[in-house]
């Protein structure tokens, strides 16, 4: 069974019988005591294909409005940090618990608006025009993977899901590591101008981009396995976590070469 380098959808697989990450859907439920079993719930019923694309839908909308009306207002730099801290709890506790409560799922979805908002806003007043190009940029990418994934031209097979999810782990340590070096004032040169920080953007894009396809096949096993209704949160929230990644790596790439 493959896992997904998302860790979101890291724990997902295999843990319920007939069903995904412990939520089994029967098509019925036991009641007992020789009563006829009681009809599925709207949040019981099997996910579908439209699930998933609302409750992303409405994360991702929820991410744009208030991230739009964060540059708006112009909040102080020192809200990206603080809006970074709570988002990262946020997702730890809803990957953890696997957590299908819209309100969480939404909540983390603002958070991250905040943080995108305040960076986004600070990033285009020094490269203008470089905001509306990475929010395009980010749109083909995740259309274009959602193309190769839906044809088939890319197939998520164990030996490309491991190769994602060891590049991603790696991609991880390096950005550990560099903000770990920061706090001594070292400089790894992987972030800001210059040749090399530019070439870890890109393999970062391309990482990012690869986690797609593997988030587009959990929610596809997800559907044939039965999952219910509600998990559709839960595949809204792992998407978000991806796309909001690579709309910072984007973003970063895109200032780092207008202004060289």
């Amino acid at each position: 069974m493959r896992t997904s380098s998302n860790p979101a959808f890291r724990t997902l697989s295999g843990k319920g019988q007939g069903g995904y990450a412990g939520f089994g859907y029967q098509g019925q439920q036991q009641t007992g005591y020789g009563y006829p079993p009681a009809p599925p719930t709207a949040a019981d019923r099997p996910m579908t294909a439209d699930d998933v694309v609302t409750k992303t839908a409405a994360a991702l909308g929820t991410t744009v409005v208030v991230g739009g009306l964060t540059a708006w207002v112009g909040l102080p730099p020192a809200f990206a940090l603080l809006a970074a801290l709570v988002g990262f709890g946020l997702a730890l506790f809803i990957t953890f618990k696997q957590s299908t409560n819209p309100a969480l799922v939404l909540a983390y979805a603002a958070v991250e608006g905040v943080f995108l908002g305040t960076i986004t806003r600070v990033i285009d007043y020094l490269v203008p025009g470089v905001a509306v190009q990475a929010i395009i940029g980010t749109v083909v990418v995740f259309a274009t993977m959602l193309v190769l994934y839906r044809t088939g031209a890319v197939k998520v097979t164990p030996r490309l899901t491991k190769w994602i999810i060891g590049a991603t782990m790696g991609a991880a340590a390096i950005m550990l590591l560099n903000l770990l070096m920061s706090f001594f004032g070292l400089n790894l040169g992987i972030r800001g101008n210059g040749p090399l920080a530019i070439v870890v953007s890109l393999v970062f894009i391309g990482i990012a981009a690869f986690n797609l396809l593997l988030d587009f096949d959990q929610a596809d096993r997800a559907i044939r396995a039965g999952a219910p209704a509600r998990f559709a949160w839960f595949i809204a929230f792992g998407l978000m976590v991806t796309l909001v990644w690579l709309y910072i790596e984007i973003l970063n790439l895109l200032a780092q070469l207008q202004r060289n």
